[in-house]
């Protein structure tokens, strides 16, 4: 985790026209936001066809664009004593039980306390491509949401399951017990999400116009899910997702009229059981090991407030 990775990438076509901020904060083997993108920019990091470029550029068909992202400073993300959950370990990956309310990855304001910390303190290697301040991490889990989530022990494990993720192999199940009564016992959520309008801070599904999503930020996210138990005001669901957007059961159940039970953010502000947050549990995780190229599930059960709450509506 000491040194820069270097990243080339081509424009294809349907991606012509595209910011250059936005175009390399949307490439998921990256994990940067925009902000930092401008930044690496700003600090000569990024090149197109070996030129400087600015965060507005528009990006070309066949534009070759490199980005180096340097190596956090020392010290950026210490290691510390967090009890983990481990499901599974082995030397390509670590499948954690995430609990409600620990923060996956360090940020701006937030270096300390997080599942990185934990795991820095307990893996002797994490894998140094990727976010510098996200070692290992293919995929994320909202702070209040518990459950299955792997993560990456060298390079070659991080680049087969940001692959894997990529392409739509990996397998993510959740349960989630949501407001209302649903009519349907399974259905599909087909609906664009990006960032809201007017409250930066969450996102919205991004309706079509005329055969377009409003704005350009909106991204294709499809949802499914199952109802498997029904009571008077509330549905237990399972849910699995084929993309990954941010916030995205949230966003989609909330649109969909039944918000999650505990979400302050896209649901009720107040609830009759006062959960601790949005009662969302990653119940099962498959994908194909990095390694061995066998097909390996992991499941974590329900935590105990969700158990409870869920019984307290029969």
């Amino acid at each position: 985790m000491n040194s820069s990775s270097t990243f080339e990438f081509f424009v294809r076509p349907e991606q012509k026209g595209t910011r250059l901020d936005l175009f390399l904060s949307l490439i998921t083997e990256l994990d940067v936001s925009r902000s930092h993108v401008k930044k690496l920019i700003e600090d000569g990091q990024v090149t197109v066809n070996g030129q400087a470029a600015e965060p507005s550029y528009k990006i070309k068909n066949d534009d070759r664009v490199k980005i180096v992202i340097p190596p956090p400073p020392e010290n950026a993300t210490l290691p510390e004593n967090i009890p983990l959950n481990i499901i599974f370990e082995d030397n390509d990956v670590i499948v954690i039980n995430k609990p409600k309310g620990l923060v996956v990855h360090p940020a701006p304001g937030n270096r300390s306390g997080t599942l990185v910390n934990a795991l820095l303190a307990h893996c002797d290697h994490l894998a140094t491509v990727g976010a510098p301040l996200r070692p290992g991490i293919v995929h994320r889990l909202d702070k209040d949401t518990s459950g299955v989530l792997v993560v990456a022990k060298t390079d070659q494990a991080y680049r087969s399951l940001i692959k894997q993720i990529k392409d739509r192999t990996v397998e993510k199940t959740y349960l989630a017990l949501v407001h209302g009564t649903l009519k349907n016992n399974s259905g599909i959520i087909d609906a664009r999400i990006g960032r809201h309008p007017v409250q930066r801070m969450k996102m919205a599904v991004i309706e079509r116009t005329g055969g377009k999503s409003q704005g350009s930020r909106g991204r294709d996210a499809l949802t499914t899910y199952k109802v498997i138990k029904r009571a008077a005001k509330y549905s237990l669901l399972e849910v699995k997702i084929k993309t990954g957007r941010t916030h995205q059961i949230r966003v989609h159940l909330s649109h969909l009229g039944h918000p999650v039970v505990g979400d302050q953010t896209y649901g009720k502000k107040r609830d009759e059981f006062n959960a601790a947050g949005q009662l969302l549990h990653a119940y099962k995780l498959s994908f194909n090991h990095p390694t061995t190229g066998e097909r390996v599930e992991f499941k974590a059960e329900m935590p105990d407030e969700m158990k409870r709450i869920v019984q307290m509506t029969a």
